[in-house]
Parts: C-alpha cells; sequence; structure tokens
C-alpha cells in the first residue's frame, strides 16, 4: 500500500496535542483538514488508551468551519442528521450520505478518466497543463469532498422545509450526471 492511500496516523498526546507521526511534528485541526482537502486520509489515536478519536475530531472541524461562518451544512441536513440520531437503529442517513459522497466521487473520477490518455486531445500540446486546471477546478467545486460547499443553503438563507433542499439536491445530482453523460 502507497503512503498516500495509508491513513496518515496522528497521536493525540495527554497534553491534547496532536503528532503528524510522518514528519515528526505537531499539527492543529487546520492542518488536518488541508490533509483531507488535499485528499489524504487520516487516523487520529489517543496515545494513552489507543482510542480512535478521528470522527470526534473531523466533527470538530466542521464545527469549527461553521462557527467561522462557513456554511459547510444547511441547517435543514444538521436538523436531519440529529433526527436520524433519535430513530432506532439510526435510520438510513448515514447509509445516504455515504451514497451520495460515493456517487459524487465515482462521477468526478470518470469525468477525470474522460480526459485521460485515451482522449485524442492529449496529443495537444498543453493538454497535462489544462487536464490539471480541470482537476484543480473540480477539487475546488467539490471542495475535495470535504467541505466548501456552495449549493443549496451556502449564503445562509436556509429553506423552511427539508424537502426543498432534497428537491435540489436531486436536481443538481440530475444536471451532473447528465453533463457527464454527454462527456461519454
Amino acid at each position: 500500500m502507497s503512503e498516500q492511500e495509508k491513513p496518515l496516523l496522528i497521536k493525540r498526546y495527554a497534553s491534547r496535542r496532536l503528532y503528524n507521526t510522518e514528519t515528526s511534528d505537531y499539527v492543529t485541526l487546520e492542518d488536518i483538514a488541508t490533509f483531507i482537502r488535499g485528499g489524504r486520509e487520516v487516523q487520529i489515536i489517543d496515545l494513552k488508551t489507543g482510542d480512535d478519536l478521528t470522527r470526534q475530531y473531523l466533527l470538530q472541524i466542521i464545527a469549527e468551519h461553521e462557527s467561522r461562518g462557513e456554511n459547510v451544512l444547511p441547517v435543514n441536513v444538521l436538523n436531519d442528521l440529529v433526527r436520524s440520531y433519535m430513530i432506532p437503529g439510526g435510520g438510513m442517513m448515514p447509509q445516504f450520505l455515504q451514497s451520495s459522497f460515493d456517487m459524487l466521487r465515482e462521477s468526478q473520477s470518470k469525468m477525470v478518466e474522460n480526459m485521460s490518455a485515451m482522449n485524442p486531445m492529449s496529443k495537444i500540446p498543453g493538454f497535462e497543463a489544462m487536464k490539471a486546471q480541470q482537476q484543480a477546478f473540480l477539487k475546488a467545486m467539490t471542495g475535495g469532498l470535504s467541505g466548501g460547499w456552495s449549493g443549496p443553503g451556502s449564503d445562509g438563507e436556509d429553506k423552511v422545509e427539508g424537502k426543498e433542499d432534497l428537491d435540489d439536491i436531486k436536481k443538481q445530482l440530475a444536471e451532473l450526471q447528465q453533463k457527464l453523460s454527454k462527456l461519454n
């Protein structure tokens, strides 16, 4: 397994400081967010107990971005997440979110694939630079799939009904799928 495929191991000391085991230095939550935006998986372990604290810290990163006014998730989605925890067995929300992000990642991957060496345009001088720009654009538009949401509700005006948000998301997904099928 390559270094990029293995999760970056971060150890939390008793002092609550976070230690990057690859670079042998201390990191902040913002450093961890940067690693994740760059496509790197992380695993945060409590040095003393061995407990996996990854989920706790990822939620803390999202909470800090929200507290700075960066709308990571619309209020209706946050309400739905809280409600899903009240349903015995956790409801369908976690599986729905996982499937949605998997589908978005797959769509993004297919789009990048279409720009691969099989593309006749790859013979054009400067194609690799153009491809790199396209990948950077996709990453910026999706926030690396970890943040930077710019969809419905990101302007602070959340809809009253969660159904409207879901309909908007479905519409955006359908539009994305249409664009991808046109590329094929």
